[in-house]
């Protein structure tokens, strides 16, 4: 199951590469773009938690990086642009993601041990 989650983050994040830098008209469009953000980060900070359970630190710095170095990306690009407001929305998506999983986790520890107690 690891190895599904292993990947599946790792996907995310290529998936959120492209639709950050591709053209803006090669773009799937689901949802108003700041819940696109939200969740999409959101995502992959719960895939990464759960791949990598016991590297929060790091998966943190993996989500934040992401969101701030694709953010940046986008000014180089010559139809998107990059912006503080969406950087904050993605940051906010991404720790919520980690901050479910980790807690998800903690409390499923948690039952298993007064189950067993």
């Amino acid at each position: 199951m690891v190895k599904f989650f292993l990947a599946a983050g790792w996907l995310t994040l290529a998936l959120l590469a492209f639709v950050t830098l591709a053209p803006i008209h090669d773009r799937p469009m689901i949802a108003p773009p700041n819940v696109e953000r939200f969740a999409a980060f959101f995502i992959l900070g719960l895939v990464l938690v759960l791949a990598y359970s016991n590297r929060i630190i790091l998966i943190t710095l993996i989500v934040v990086g992401s969101a701030v170095i694709l953010e940046a990306l986008q000014l180089l690009t010559l139809d998107r642009h990059g912006d503080l407001m969406d950087v904050l929305v993605k940051v906010a998506g991404g720790v919520c993601g980690i901050s479910v999983a980790t807690l998800a986790r903690v409390g499923i520890a948690q039952a298993k041990i007064v189950s067993r107690g």
